[in-house]
């Protein structure tokens, strides 16, 4: 087994086995290390209800990123399995951290979620399958009528990055 091979299976087995949002967002910016080599500290976490069409956003020139909380919500209701909630939620912060490491482009960031996701998960992983294919097609077949839910506030998670004693 390469060393390659190891960081995959070692990659796979910490994403299918994420607990929480801040284990997920370790993992992207290993992954991004251990693929680009860049890094990014100090960075936010934010849940918010956005349009459905919206999976994350982050702002240029903050530390934040924020998650559609909604569409989160609606793949944990119609998909049981904690390994597809969490390659599904890496996508996105993977996607707006390559952003926050100054990417503009949105063709080369989706091209480069693509190659990150299937250096370190494989090709069949769920993570670079949804990375290839987007997120929505998690919700194929799954009824997205009209929410009338109320938006709720925004909220910050909490221990979401662990400040160390040194910035990389």
């Amino acid at each position: 087994m390469s060393s390659s091979d190891s960081s995959t299976g070692n990659f796979q087995t910490r994403l299918d086995t994420a607990k929480s949002y801040a284990e997920v967002w370790q993992i992207v910016k290993d992954t991004v290390a251990f693929v680009l080599g860049g890094r990014r500290s100090s960075m936010m976490l934010f849940l918010d209800d956005l349009p459905l069409q919206l999976g994350a956003y982050h702002t240029i020139g903050t530390n934040n990123i924020v998650l559609n909380r909604a569409l989160v919500e609606i793949v944990e209701a119609a998909i049981t399995s904690k390994r597809i909630v969490n390659a599904l939620v890496y996508n996105p912060l993977l996607h707006e951290y390559l952003h926050a490491l100054g990417e503009i482009s949105e063709d080369k960031v989706r091209r480069r979620v693509v190659g990150v996701a299937a250096k370190c998960f494989g090709e069949e992983h769920i993570a670079t399958v949804i990375a290839r294919k987007t997120p929505w097609i998690l919700l194929r077949g799954v009824p997205l009528g009209p929410v009338s839910a109320p938006k709720r506030v925004m909220e910050i998670v909490k221990d979401f990055e662990k400040a160390g004693k040194y910035i990389v």
